[in-house]
């Protein structure tokens, strides 16, 4: 009878909060979107971050997005490469780097591209202004691949769709609420939005993505969204992940041009 008071009157146990694997450290950085200056300045928040932590096995994710609208996606793509070469650096595709690979197959897929952001890629790569105006839509489909190569082409093809970690997914648009992990669509992974982002039930694991603009970091219990617009917002985000903590490293265009580094625990965040 005594025990069955005490277990009356015994808080309930706690929900174990969500957690990446045991000795390890992860960055996720959202849609870069072509602001290789607010990268840059994140690259060192992040690097210098993790020397003077403990040391664990850390890896770097970007989240997809890497492409289009900013007015440097070629320096995003050649830093991004530099970086693989120093440390573990992890892509997803995104939905902008879906259209830019459509942009080589047809004059039509082109078009749309450029309506989302295309032209400050292409730009990017080399072609003068003036040059890019006085070319029909069928002579810069012409002139795209002598643009991009097809080794950097090939690179960016090479992106991932999904990455698991621990309890937790990290992907660019969201997934497929009604749908097992292993039976997820690409176009799903790069595109979804309504049906995921209004999904109020939990998921297989907590999905971190990109793709739909916040002003903040927002965490909704089943999934986190990290884009904080940076190609209009001046805002960069990196959400660390770390046993069950979580923090945020932010890149912040200030009013006179430069770049401030914002961190903390769960900085930068709502509920």
């Amino acid at each position: 009878m005594f025990d069955a008071i005490r277990n009356l009157f015994r808080p309930p146990p706690q929900v174990p909060l969500p957690a990446v694997p045991p000795g390890t450290r992860h960055y996720l950085i959202g849609d870069i979107h072509g602001r290789l200056d607010l990268y840059e300045a994140l690259i060192a928040a992040i690097d210098a971050d993790d020397a003077a932590q403990k040391a664990r096995d850390t890896q770097v994710v970007l989240l997809g997005d890497l492409v289009d609208r900013g007015p440097d996606s070629a320096g995003v793509i050649d830093r991004t490469r530099a970086w693989q070469s120093e440390r573990r650096v992890r892509v997803l595709a995104g939905n902008h780097e879906d259209m830019f690979l459509g942009a080589f197959k047809k004059p039509e897929i082109l078009r749309h591209f450029l309506k989302h952001g295309g032209r400050e890629t292409i730009l990017s790569y080399g072609l003068a202004k003036d040059r890019f105006n006085a070319l029909t839509l069928e002579e810069l489909f012409e002139r795209l691949p002598e643009l991009v190569p097809q080794e950097e082409r090939d690179y960016i093809a090479g992106f991932e769709e999904m990455i698991e970690a621990g309890d937790y997914l990290f992907v660019h648009a969201g997934i497929d609420p009604e749908v097992p992990l292993d039976e997820q669509k690409r176009s799903d992974l790069l595109w979804i939005r309504e049906r995921f982002l209004n999904h109020s039930g939990p998921l297989e694991k907590v999905v971190v993505h990109g793709h739909t603009i916040f002003d903040r970091v927002t965490d909704r219990g089943n999934r986190i969204g990290i884009d904080t617009g940076a190609f209009r917002s001046g805002v960069l985000t990196a959400l660390v992940l770390e046993d069950e903590q979580r923090r945020v490293i932010q890149a912040i265009e200030e009013a006179d041009g430069s770049i401030a580094i914002v961190q903390g625990e769960r900085a930068a965040q709502e509920a």
